[in-house]
């Protein structure tokens, strides 16, 4: 697609992950970009980056996604420097790899603040701006995690069922009102991101991504597809889609197996220092890009992403096929 050329995109947890993987996807198509996380450094270098990569003018804002203040005024130096905002990605996540029962209270609410209150203020700010023009697309990135739910992750998970229901609402009140404004939501499967080096763990092993994962590049098309398709919702990835219909139709399966194995296959079988640093409360200084270190195991393509981003030209493969069987059945009565 050529369709991002002269866009306004912010990206949310622009600096690393996934966020990184989307500012490279986008710059590539001449996109100009507002950057926003918290660590100054990496956000600079993912700014120069994306200019590097094509992008006509980028600009990093560092700010926190669970501060409304500071998303506002993000906002409002986005529309100053770079123009009216066409695209808003809330991507911004933080999380606590822990049993529930070890969790402190202060961390489970400040990555609900992060992840589902950061996706919240960036809807906010962006439909600010967005509803009187008639115009503009957020693209929330979701999870499978929002549709079930796994050991180990219980305020993660809780955030993203928080955002499928919150972003269901506006989406509903802006059909309600004839609104051009689009929304869309990218149901995400594991991705090989830094997420696994710096989250916050009691766990004495290192966490891992659980079952098939993929590299963030391919998460990063999809939203860029997303951003452009007007689709209510895509799921990437088989092990997405099959989460959903399993959670759908037998829940009881998927409790069962999660109990079993969900834990210790969320865990290396090395350990990790008690003083590793996390970023739940500020940033990990360090040069940490899209990929995480478990590059080894990442899947770069997804047959269902291929299909349900073609989804147009399967059905019409499918219904020229029907045409042209349809007098040979014919002939054969």
């Amino acid at each position: 697609m050529s369709k991002a050329r002269h866009e306004v995109v912010v990206i949310t947890g622009a600096s690393a992950g996934i966020g990184r993987a989307a500012v490279q996807q986008f710059a590539r198509r001449g996109a100009r970009i507002a950057l926003i996380a918290r660590d100054p450094e990496r956000l600079e270098a993912a700014r120069a980056e994306a200019e590097r990569l094509g992008s006509p003018h980028a600009i990093a804002i560092s700010a926190d996604m669970a501060d409304h203040a500071q998303v506002e005024a993000a906002a409002e130096r986005v529309e100053t420097e770079l123009g009216p905002i066409d695209i808003w990605v809330n991507n911004a996540m933080a999380t606590v790899f822990a049993p529930f029962a070890d969790i402190a209270p202060e961390d489970f609410r400040r990555v609900t603040d992060v992840t589902y209150h950061g996706f919240v203020w960036g809807t906010m700010v962006a439909l600010k701006r967005m509803r009187p023009r008639d115009r503009g697309t957020i693209v929330q990135v979701s999870s499978a995690l929002a549709y079930r739910s796994i050991p180990l992750q219980s305020p993660y998970c809780g955030a993203k069922h928080a955002i499928k229901g919150f972003t269901q609402s506006v989406r509903t009140e802006l059909e309600h009102d004839h609104s051009n404004v689009h929304v869309a939501v990218v149901d995400m499967p594991g991705v090989n991101t830094p997420q696994f080096e710096w989250c916050k763990t009691t766990l004495t092993h290192h966490p891992k991504p659980i079952g098939t994962y993929y590299q963030p590049e391919l998460a990063a098309r999809a939203i860029y597809w997303a951003a452009h398709a007007r689709r209510a919702e895509i799921c990437v990835g088989y092990p997405t889609l099959a989460t959903m219909l399993a959670e759908k139709f037998v829940p009881r399966v998927l409790d069962r197996y999660l109990a079993r194995k969900g834990v210790a296959g969320q865990q290396r079988a090395d350990t990790i220092p008690a003083d590793r640093p996390d970023n739940l409360w500020r940033p990990v200084p360090g040069p940490y890009a899209a990929h995480g270190t478990f590059d080894a195991g990442a899947s770069t393509r997804s047959l269902q992403l291929w299909a349900t981003t073609h989804r147009g030209w399967l059905l019409a493969g499918m219904g020229a096929a029907g045409i042209a069987l349809g007098p040979r059945q014919l002939r054969r009565h």
